[in-house]
């Protein structure tokens, strides 16, 4: 049963992604709609990245907290994933220096496991 959900799943995203990008095919999107699919990214970012940034202690919690304290090295290490692709625009350069200042503030300066 689950591998039939799988393979329905997988048929469903294959063709939703297949019918705007098959050249061929009559379907086009207007430029308010190609507009508005440019915000679907960040946004499924955003909600897989917000738990993992500000729950990550509680993660399996019936009712997790909101970590927002300085020792957090999720946090910070976000914010300055932000700051560096606001100031680059170099999604490589990012990732690189965002998990880099991750192991950084989690091993070294505030001693925690991750």
């Amino acid at each position: 049963m689950t591998f039939l959900i799988i393979c329905i799943l997988a048929a469903l995203v294959f063709l939703s992604r297949y019918l705007f990008l098959e050249p061929k095919l009559p379907i086009k999107l207007s430029a308010k709609g190609e507009r508005f699919l440019h915000f679907s990214a960040p946004t499924v970012l955003t909600a897989i990245a917000a738990p993992v940034v500000l729950l990550p202690e509680q993660a399996g919690s019936e009712s997790p907290e909101l970590w927002l304290a300085w020792d957090n090295p999720y946090l910070i290490a976000a914010l300055f994933c932000v700051v560096i692709i606001r100031l680059t625009g170099n999604v490589l350069l990012t990732t690189v220096l965002g998990m880099g200042g991750f192991v950084l503030l989690s091993q070294v300066l505030l001693g925690h496991g991750a």
